[in-house]
Protein backbone atom coordinates (compact mmCIF):
# COMPACT_ATOMS: atom_id res chain seq x y z
CA UNK A 1 0.00 0.00 0.00
CA UNK A 2 1.86 3.08 -1.17
CA UNK A 3 1.77 5.90 1.04
CA UNK A 4 -1.27 8.17 0.10
CA UNK A 5 -3.93 10.64 1.36
CA UNK A 6 -7.68 9.00 1.99
CA UNK A 7 -10.55 9.72 3.32
CA UNK A 8 -8.70 10.91 6.91
CA UNK A 9 -4.68 11.98 6.72
CA UNK A 10 -1.87 10.12 5.24
CA UNK A 11 -2.06 6.30 5.22
CA UNK A 12 0.24 3.61 4.33
CA UNK A 13 2.45 0.55 5.03
CA UNK A 14 4.45 2.06 8.30
CA UNK A 15 7.99 1.01 6.25
CA UNK A 16 6.70 3.42 3.77
CA UNK A 17 5.99 6.54 5.88
CA UNK A 18 9.26 6.21 8.00
CA UNK A 19 12.07 7.14 6.77
CA UNK A 20 11.03 10.15 4.64
CA UNK A 21 7.68 9.87 3.28
CA UNK A 22 6.44 11.30 7.05
CA UNK A 23 9.10 13.72 7.49
CA UNK A 24 8.52 15.37 3.64
CA UNK A 25 4.56 15.62 3.99
CA UNK A 26 4.95 17.01 7.83
CA UNK A 27 7.44 19.34 6.68
CA UNK A 28 5.57 20.72 3.56
CA UNK A 29 2.10 20.63 6.11
CA UNK A 30 4.27 23.04 8.60
CA UNK A 31 5.63 25.24 6.01
CA UNK A 32 2.00 25.41 4.20
CA UNK A 33 0.55 26.32 7.22
CA UNK A 34 3.18 29.20 8.10
CA UNK A 35 3.20 30.18 4.23
CA UNK A 36 -0.76 30.71 4.86
CA UNK A 37 -0.28 32.81 7.84
CA UNK A 38 -2.17 30.46 9.70
CA UNK A 39 1.03 30.12 11.75
CA UNK A 40 3.77 32.08 12.81
CA UNK A 41 7.29 31.41 12.91
CA UNK A 42 8.48 29.27 16.23
CA UNK A 43 4.90 28.66 16.84
CA UNK A 44 4.26 25.08 18.62
CA UNK A 45 2.92 22.48 16.88
CA UNK A 46 1.29 19.42 19.34
CA UNK A 47 1.53 15.88 18.54
CA UNK A 48 -0.13 12.72 19.82
CA UNK A 49 -0.05 8.93 18.92
CA UNK A 50 -2.23 5.85 18.90
CA UNK A 51 -0.56 2.33 20.66
CA UNK A 52 0.65 1.26 17.48
CA UNK A 53 4.34 -0.19 17.66
CA UNK A 54 5.19 1.70 14.51
CA UNK A 55 3.88 5.19 16.06
CA UNK A 56 6.83 6.01 18.10
CA UNK A 57 9.14 6.04 15.25
CA UNK A 58 6.85 7.65 13.00
CA UNK A 59 6.12 10.41 16.09
CA UNK A 60 9.92 11.09 15.92
CA UNK A 61 10.19 11.46 12.48
CA UNK A 62 7.23 13.75 12.60
CA UNK A 63 9.10 15.96 15.51
CA UNK A 64 12.08 16.44 13.38
CA UNK A 65 10.44 17.84 10.37
CA UNK A 66 8.85 20.47 13.12
CA UNK A 67 11.97 21.38 14.07
CA UNK A 68 13.12 21.74 10.70
CA UNK A 69 11.15 23.81 9.86
CA UNK A 70 12.15 26.13 13.14
CA UNK A 71 8.59 25.51 14.70
CA UNK A 72 8.26 23.34 18.09
CA UNK A 73 6.93 20.10 18.40
CA UNK A 74 4.71 19.26 22.04
CA UNK A 75 4.10 15.89 22.70
CA UNK A 76 0.55 15.39 24.07
CA UNK A 77 1.24 11.74 24.82
CA UNK A 78 -0.87 8.49 23.98
CA UNK A 79 -4.29 10.49 24.02
CA UNK A 80 -7.69 10.72 21.86
CA UNK A 81 -7.50 13.05 18.77
CA UNK A 82 -9.95 14.72 19.43
CA UNK A 83 -8.51 15.50 22.99
CA UNK A 84 -5.31 16.33 20.98
CA UNK A 85 -7.06 19.16 18.45
CA UNK A 86 -9.13 20.59 21.04
CA UNK A 87 -6.44 21.17 22.65
CA UNK A 88 -4.28 22.34 19.75
CA UNK A 89 -7.15 24.79 18.50
CA UNK A 90 -8.07 26.09 21.71
CA UNK A 91 -4.25 27.71 21.97
CA UNK A 92 -4.64 28.72 18.10
CA UNK A 93 -2.19 25.94 16.87
CA UNK A 94 -1.13 23.38 14.40
CA UNK A 95 -1.45 19.45 15.34
CA UNK A 96 -0.36 16.52 13.83
CA UNK A 97 -2.01 13.03 14.89
CA UNK A 98 0.10 9.66 14.63
CA UNK A 99 -2.05 7.37 14.07
CA UNK A 100 -3.62 4.70 11.85
CA UNK A 101 -6.50 4.50 12.77
CA UNK A 102 -8.30 1.14 12.08
CA UNK A 103 -6.18 -0.25 9.81
CA UNK A 104 -4.18 -3.46 10.16
CA UNK A 105 -1.14 -3.32 12.46
CA UNK A 106 1.38 -3.04 9.41
CA UNK A 107 -0.03 0.26 8.56
CA UNK A 108 -0.07 3.58 10.08
CA UNK A 109 -0.86 7.35 9.08
CA UNK A 110 -0.76 10.78 10.38
CA UNK A 111 -3.26 13.50 10.54
CA UNK A 112 -3.26 16.84 10.18
CA UNK A 113 -4.85 19.57 11.65
CA UNK A 114 -4.98 23.97 11.03
CA UNK A 115 -5.17 25.93 14.15
CA UNK A 116 -9.07 25.82 13.12
CA UNK A 117 -10.05 22.66 12.79
CA UNK A 118 -8.72 19.59 10.33
CA UNK A 119 -7.20 20.03 6.61
CA UNK A 120 -9.50 20.42 3.89
CA UNK A 121 -9.00 19.09 0.07
CA UNK A 122 -6.97 22.35 -0.92
CA UNK A 123 -4.36 21.95 2.13
CA UNK A 124 -3.93 18.26 1.03
CA UNK A 125 -3.16 19.53 -2.10
CA UNK A 126 -0.58 22.25 -0.65
CA UNK A 127 0.85 19.25 1.12
CA UNK A 128 1.49 16.95 -1.65
CA UNK A 129 3.00 19.54 -3.33
CA UNK A 130 5.23 20.71 -0.85
CA UNK A 131 5.96 16.72 0.05
CA UNK A 132 7.62 16.21 -3.44
CA UNK A 133 10.42 19.22 -3.17
CA UNK A 134 11.50 18.60 0.45
CA UNK A 135 15.62 17.76 0.10
CA UNK A 136 15.62 15.12 2.14
CA UNK A 137 16.29 13.75 5.90
CA UNK A 138 17.89 15.55 8.78
CA UNK A 139 20.62 13.67 10.18
CA UNK A 140 19.54 13.80 13.83
CA UNK A 141 15.72 12.07 13.79
CA UNK A 142 16.03 12.92 18.24
CA UNK A 143 14.79 16.43 18.25
CA UNK A 144 14.16 18.39 21.63
CA UNK A 145 10.19 17.58 22.26
CA UNK A 146 8.38 19.91 25.29
CA UNK A 147 5.78 17.26 26.96
CA UNK A 148 2.20 18.47 27.93
CA UNK A 149 0.22 15.23 27.63
CA UNK A 150 -1.50 15.62 30.95
CA UNK A 151 -3.04 19.11 30.04
CA UNK A 152 -4.39 18.01 26.97
CA UNK A 153 -6.30 15.35 28.74
CA UNK A 154 -7.61 17.01 31.27
CA UNK A 155 -8.64 19.51 29.06
CA UNK A 156 -11.19 16.90 27.13
CA UNK A 157 -12.07 15.13 30.73
CA UNK A 158 -13.51 18.94 31.54
CA UNK A 159 -15.23 18.99 28.32
CA UNK A 160 -17.53 16.38 28.96
CA UNK A 161 -17.15 16.34 33.11
CA UNK A 162 -20.72 17.94 33.29
CA UNK A 163 -22.69 17.02 30.39
CA UNK A 164 -24.89 14.71 32.23
CA UNK A 165 -26.07 15.22 35.55
CA UNK A 166 -24.50 13.86 38.50
CA UNK A 167 -24.67 9.98 38.71
CA UNK A 168 -26.59 10.36 35.83
CA UNK A 169 -25.23 6.19 35.13
CA UNK A 170 -25.79 5.22 38.80
CA UNK A 171 -26.78 1.72 38.69
CA UNK A 172 -25.58 0.94 35.15
CA UNK A 173 -22.67 -1.69 34.83
CA UNK A 174 -21.18 -0.99 31.69
CA UNK A 175 -18.05 -2.84 29.88
CA UNK A 176 -15.43 -1.00 28.00
CA UNK A 177 -13.43 -3.05 25.71
CA UNK A 178 -10.22 -1.76 25.69
CA UNK A 179 -8.33 -3.64 23.20
CA UNK A 180 -5.56 -0.90 21.69
CA UNK A 181 -7.72 1.90 22.24
CA UNK A 182 -5.83 5.22 23.33
CA UNK A 183 -9.33 6.48 25.29
CA UNK A 184 -9.55 2.96 27.22
CA UNK A 185 -8.29 4.01 30.54
CA UNK A 186 -10.02 7.92 29.71
CA UNK A 187 -13.27 5.64 29.07
CA UNK A 188 -13.03 4.04 32.70
CA UNK A 189 -12.39 7.18 34.70
CA UNK A 190 -15.35 9.19 32.66
CA UNK A 191 -18.07 6.58 33.09
CA UNK A 192 -17.02 5.96 36.79
CA UNK A 193 -16.82 9.93 37.01
CA UNK A 194 -20.83 9.69 36.27
CA UNK A 195 -21.65 6.63 39.18
CA UNK A 196 -21.56 4.06 36.00
CA UNK A 197 -19.60 0.46 37.32
CA UNK A 198 -17.14 0.54 34.83
CA UNK A 199 -15.83 -2.92 34.00
CA UNK A 200 -12.87 -3.00 31.88
CA UNK A 201 -13.31 -5.92 29.27
CA UNK A 202 -9.95 -7.46 26.78
CA UNK A 203 -6.81 -4.79 27.36
CA UNK A 204 -4.41 -5.51 24.95
CA UNK A 205 -0.55 -4.93 24.93
CA UNK A 206 -0.63 -6.44 21.21
CA UNK A 207 -2.12 -3.85 18.82
CA UNK A 208 -5.45 -4.58 17.31
CA UNK A 209 -7.21 -2.52 15.06
CA UNK A 210 -11.14 -2.19 15.71
CA UNK A 211 -13.08 -1.09 12.44
CA UNK A 212 -16.26 0.21 13.84
CA UNK A 213 -18.11 0.41 10.47
CA UNK A 214 -16.82 -3.30 10.57
CA UNK A 215 -16.01 -4.87 13.88
CA UNK A 216 -14.69 -8.55 13.77
CA UNK A 217 -17.26 -11.04 14.34
CA UNK A 218 -15.26 -13.09 16.68
CA UNK A 219 -14.77 -9.78 18.73
CA UNK A 220 -19.01 -9.44 18.69
CA UNK A 221 -19.50 -12.93 19.43
CA UNK A 222 -17.22 -12.46 22.83
CA UNK A 223 -18.99 -8.97 23.54
CA UNK A 224 -22.10 -10.43 23.55
CA UNK A 225 -21.37 -13.68 26.11
CA UNK A 226 -19.77 -10.39 28.16
CA UNK A 227 -22.90 -8.59 28.28
CA UNK A 228 -25.14 -12.03 29.12
CA UNK A 229 -23.25 -12.98 31.43
CA UNK A 230 -22.28 -10.16 33.71
CA UNK A 231 -25.83 -7.98 33.32
CA UNK A 232 -24.18 -4.84 31.35
CA UNK A 233 -26.07 -2.32 30.81
CA UNK A 234 -23.84 -1.56 27.82
CA UNK A 235 -20.45 -2.23 26.50
CA UNK A 236 -18.69 1.09 24.68
CA UNK A 237 -14.90 1.15 22.65
CA UNK A 238 -13.02 3.20 20.14
CA UNK A 239 -11.38 2.70 17.24
CA UNK A 240 -7.28 2.88 17.56
CA UNK A 241 -6.98 6.92 17.89
CA UNK A 242 -10.73 7.50 19.67
CA UNK A 243 -12.60 9.42 17.03
CA UNK A 244 -15.01 6.78 16.06
CA UNK A 245 -17.54 5.47 19.25
CA UNK A 246 -17.80 2.12 19.56
CA UNK A 247 -21.50 1.04 21.28
CA UNK A 248 -23.30 -2.34 21.97
CA UNK A 249 -26.40 -2.97 23.82
CA UNK A 250 -27.59 -5.17 26.76
CA UNK A 251 -27.77 -8.29 24.31
CA UNK A 252 -24.59 -6.91 22.95
CA UNK A 253 -25.77 -6.10 19.83
CA UNK A 254 -23.62 -2.82 17.89
CA UNK A 255 -25.54 0.22 17.32
CA UNK A 256 -24.31 1.30 13.77
CA UNK A 257 -22.54 5.35 14.18
CA UNK A 258 -25.07 7.02 12.69
CA UNK A 259 -27.80 5.44 14.74
CA UNK A 260 -25.34 7.07 17.43
CA UNK A 261 -25.06 10.56 15.76
CA UNK A 262 -28.75 10.40 15.39
CA UNK A 263 -29.49 10.16 19.18
CA UNK A 264 -27.20 12.69 19.88
CA UNK A 265 -28.12 15.45 17.47
CA UNK A 266 -31.77 14.94 18.66
CA UNK A 267 -30.69 15.38 21.90
CA UNK A 268 -28.61 18.46 20.53
CA UNK A 269 -31.82 19.51 19.12
CA UNK A 270 -29.98 20.22 15.74
CA UNK A 271 -30.74 22.09 13.00
CA UNK A 272 -28.42 20.85 9.99
CA UNK A 273 -27.27 17.39 9.65
CA UNK A 274 -23.73 16.82 7.11
CA UNK A 275 -23.74 12.91 7.10
CA UNK A 276 -22.38 10.82 3.99
CA UNK A 277 -24.34 9.22 1.45
CA UNK A 278 -23.58 5.83 3.30
CA UNK A 279 -25.82 7.06 6.11
CA UNK A 280 -28.96 5.85 7.20
CA UNK A 281 -31.63 7.19 4.86
CA UNK A 282 -34.36 8.17 7.84
CA UNK A 283 -31.93 10.64 9.12
CA UNK A 284 -34.29 14.03 8.77
CA UNK A 285 -37.20 12.14 9.68
CA UNK A 286 -35.72 11.01 12.89
CA UNK A 287 -34.26 14.36 13.51
CA UNK A 288 -36.70 17.33 12.03
CA UNK A 289 -33.06 18.82 10.74
CA UNK A 290 -32.16 19.74 6.97
CA UNK A 291 -29.71 17.15 6.13
CA UNK A 292 -27.25 17.79 3.34
CA UNK A 293 -25.36 14.14 1.76
CA UNK A 294 -21.79 13.74 1.14
CA UNK A 295 -18.95 11.63 0.18
CA UNK A 296 -17.43 9.60 2.27
CA UNK A 297 -14.61 11.13 4.81
CA UNK A 298 -14.85 14.49 7.12
CA UNK A 299 -13.59 16.97 4.91
CA UNK A 300 -15.99 16.37 2.35
CA UNK A 301 -18.57 16.39 6.09
CA UNK A 302 -16.87 19.74 7.19
CA UNK A 303 -17.30 21.58 4.08
CA UNK A 304 -21.25 20.92 4.23
CA UNK A 305 -21.24 21.78 7.71
CA UNK A 306 -19.55 24.94 6.53
CA UNK A 307 -21.99 25.26 4.05
CA UNK A 308 -24.71 24.90 6.37
CA UNK A 309 -22.96 27.80 8.75
CA UNK A 310 -23.20 30.06 5.80
CA UNK A 311 -26.67 29.50 5.12
CA UNK A 312 -27.64 30.91 8.62
CA UNK A 313 -28.49 27.61 10.39
CA UNK A 314 -27.72 28.03 14.05
CA UNK A 315 -27.14 24.32 15.53
CA UNK A 316 -25.23 22.54 12.29
CA UNK A 317 -23.30 19.17 13.06
CA UNK A 318 -21.94 16.24 10.82
CA UNK A 319 -21.79 12.63 11.81
CA UNK A 320 -20.95 9.44 9.75
CA UNK A 321 -21.59 5.84 9.60
CA UNK A 322 -18.31 5.32 11.95
CA UNK A 323 -19.82 7.10 14.73
CA UNK A 324 -17.51 10.19 14.71
CA UNK A 325 -19.42 13.23 15.39
CA UNK A 326 -18.76 16.89 14.68
CA UNK A 327 -19.80 20.51 15.67
CA UNK A 328 -19.64 23.62 13.54
CA UNK A 329 -22.19 25.35 16.73
CA UNK A 330 -21.81 25.98 19.92
CA UNK A 331 -24.90 24.09 21.71
CA UNK A 332 -26.51 23.16 24.99
CA UNK A 333 -27.01 19.33 26.47
CA UNK A 334 -28.82 19.57 29.34
CA UNK A 335 -28.35 22.73 29.73
CA UNK A 336 -24.65 22.28 29.75
CA UNK A 337 -22.77 24.52 27.28
CA UNK A 338 -20.63 22.36 24.58
CA UNK A 339 -18.07 24.34 22.22
CA UNK A 340 -17.77 23.74 19.10
CA UNK A 341 -15.15 20.81 17.93
CA UNK A 342 -14.46 20.43 14.59
CA UNK A 343 -13.56 16.83 14.48
CA UNK A 344 -14.92 13.96 14.47
CA UNK A 345 -15.29 12.85 18.25
CA UNK A 346 -16.58 9.49 19.49
CA UNK A 347 -16.73 11.15 23.59
CA UNK A 348 -20.09 12.90 22.36
CA UNK A 349 -22.01 9.45 20.97
CA UNK A 350 -21.08 7.34 23.90
CA UNK A 351 -22.71 10.02 26.43
CA UNK A 352 -25.67 10.88 24.87
CA UNK A 353 -26.44 7.11 24.12
CA UNK A 354 -25.88 5.48 27.37
CA UNK A 355 -27.67 8.20 29.25
CA UNK A 356 -30.77 7.70 26.41
CA UNK A 357 -30.62 4.11 27.34
CA UNK A 358 -30.30 4.88 31.22
CA UNK A 359 -33.56 6.93 30.91
CA UNK A 360 -35.50 4.36 29.13
CA UNK A 361 -35.59 1.06 29.73
CA UNK A 362 -32.31 -0.10 28.31
CA UNK A 363 -30.50 0.77 25.32
CA UNK A 364 -32.20 -1.56 23.12
CA UNK A 365 -35.46 -0.20 23.80
CA UNK A 366 -34.30 3.07 23.15
CA UNK A 367 -32.93 2.57 19.48
CA UNK A 368 -36.40 0.72 19.08
CA UNK A 369 -38.19 3.54 19.51
CA UNK A 370 -36.50 5.53 16.98
CA UNK A 371 -37.91 3.82 14.37
CA UNK A 372 -35.41 3.56 11.51
CA UNK A 373 -34.69 1.00 9.16
CA UNK A 374 -31.55 -1.28 9.26
CA UNK A 375 -28.39 -0.58 7.93
CA UNK A 376 -25.30 -2.78 7.98
CA UNK A 377 -21.68 -2.83 6.61
CA UNK A 378 -18.96 -4.65 6.53
CA UNK A 379 -15.87 -5.35 3.91
CA UNK A 380 -13.73 -7.44 2.06
CA UNK A 381 -9.92 -6.70 2.49
CA UNK A 382 -7.25 -7.19 0.29
CA UNK A 383 -9.55 -6.23 -2.36
CA UNK A 384 -7.40 -3.92 -4.91
CA UNK A 385 -8.78 -0.35 -5.07
CA UNK A 386 -7.93 -0.72 -8.61
CA UNK A 387 -10.35 -3.90 -8.56
CA UNK A 388 -12.85 -1.82 -6.44
CA UNK A 389 -12.74 0.78 -9.13
CA UNK A 390 -13.22 -1.07 -11.80
CA UNK A 391 -16.07 -3.14 -10.83
CA UNK A 392 -17.90 0.10 -9.48
CA UNK A 393 -17.48 1.36 -13.52
CA UNK A 394 -19.05 -1.54 -14.77
CA UNK A 395 -22.09 -1.79 -12.62
CA UNK A 396 -22.57 1.85 -12.85
CA UNK A 397 -22.55 1.58 -16.98
CA UNK A 398 -23.72 -2.05 -17.57
CA UNK A 399 -27.53 -2.78 -17.38
CA UNK A 400 -26.99 -6.49 -17.59
CA UNK A 401 -23.99 -6.29 -15.13
CA UNK A 402 -26.00 -4.45 -13.05
CA UNK A 403 -29.23 -6.39 -13.04
CA UNK A 404 -27.13 -9.74 -12.57
CA UNK A 405 -25.49 -8.21 -9.39
CA UNK A 406 -28.79 -7.61 -8.11
CA UNK A 407 -30.56 -10.47 -9.04
CA UNK A 408 -33.29 -11.33 -6.17
CA UNK A 409 -32.28 -8.60 -4.33
CA UNK A 410 -35.04 -6.26 -6.30
CA UNK A 411 -34.98 -4.70 -9.33
CA UNK A 412 -32.81 -1.08 -10.00
CA UNK A 413 -35.19 1.64 -9.58
CA UNK A 414 -32.31 4.35 -9.33
CA UNK A 415 -28.44 4.99 -8.93
CA UNK A 416 -26.06 7.55 -6.95
CA UNK A 417 -22.37 7.57 -7.97
CA UNK A 418 -21.98 10.61 -5.17
CA UNK A 419 -19.01 8.01 -4.14
CA UNK A 420 -18.76 4.44 -5.22
CA UNK A 421 -22.14 3.29 -6.12
CA UNK A 422 -25.79 3.71 -4.62
CA UNK A 423 -28.27 1.04 -5.97
CA UNK A 424 -31.83 1.69 -4.75
CA UNK A 425 -34.12 -1.52 -5.39
CA UNK A 426 -37.68 -1.95 -5.92
CA UNK A 427 -37.98 -3.95 -2.87
CA UNK A 428 -36.77 -0.72 -0.42
CA UNK A 429 -33.59 -2.28 0.14
CA UNK A 430 -30.33 -0.21 -0.69
CA UNK A 431 -27.11 -1.40 -1.68
CA UNK A 432 -23.85 0.51 -1.87
CA UNK A 433 -20.58 -0.43 -2.72
CA UNK A 434 -17.52 1.89 -2.14
CA UNK A 435 -13.89 1.21 -2.53
CA UNK A 436 -12.22 2.21 0.38
CA UNK A 437 -10.14 5.74 0.27
CA UNK A 438 -7.79 4.48 3.56
CA UNK A 439 -6.93 1.03 2.75
CA UNK A 440 -7.31 -1.94 -0.08
CA UNK A 441 -10.78 -3.05 0.89
CA UNK A 442 -14.24 -2.57 -0.64
CA UNK A 443 -17.12 -1.82 1.23
CA UNK A 444 -20.45 -3.05 1.11
CA UNK A 445 -23.23 -1.36 3.10
CA UNK A 446 -26.89 -2.68 2.73
CA UNK A 447 -30.36 -0.87 4.27
CA UNK A 448 -33.44 -2.67 4.58
CA UNK A 449 -37.05 -2.72 6.33
CA UNK A 450 -36.15 -5.69 8.64
CA UNK A 451 -32.89 -7.37 10.38
CA UNK A 452 -33.24 -10.52 8.42
CA UNK A 453 -33.46 -8.81 4.91
CA UNK A 454 -30.28 -6.77 5.71
CA UNK A 455 -28.30 -9.56 6.82
CA UNK A 456 -29.05 -11.94 4.31
CA UNK A 457 -28.52 -9.78 1.37
CA UNK A 458 -25.10 -8.10 3.09
CA UNK A 459 -23.91 -11.45 3.19
CA UNK A 460 -24.65 -12.68 -0.52
CA UNK A 461 -23.46 -9.32 -1.57
CA UNK A 462 -20.48 -9.77 -0.25
CA UNK A 463 -20.15 -13.34 -1.85
CA UNK A 464 -20.60 -12.10 -4.81
CA UNK A 465 -18.05 -8.88 -4.40
CA UNK A 466 -15.93 -11.89 -3.72
CA UNK A 467 -15.88 -13.00 -6.67
CA UNK A 468 -14.00 -9.62 -8.23
CA UNK A 469 -11.43 -9.65 -5.38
Amino acid sequence: MAAKFGTSGLRGLASELIGGTAFAHVQAFARHMVESGRIANGSCVYMAQDHRASSPALALETAAAIRACGLVPVDCGTIPTPALALYAMSRSAAAIMVTGSHIPADRNGVKFYRPDGEIDKIDEAAIVAGAAIVAGMPKSTHPEIAQEADKALTQYFARYANLLPAHALSGQKIGVYQHSSVARDFLIELLTHFGADAVAIEPSQAFIPVDTEAVDGDVLARMAVYAKNTGLAAIVSTDADADRPLVLDETGAQIRGDVLGIIAAKALNVDFIAAPVTSNSAIAKATGARVELTAVGSPFVIAAMETGVKAGYKNVVGFEPNGGFLMASDSYYNGVALPALMTRDSTLPILTALYAGAVSQSLSTHVASLDLPIALGDRLQDFATEKGLALVATLRDDVKARAKFTNGFGAVQTISTLDGLRIGLDTGVILHLRPSGNAPEMRCYVEALNATQAKSILGEALQRLAAFA
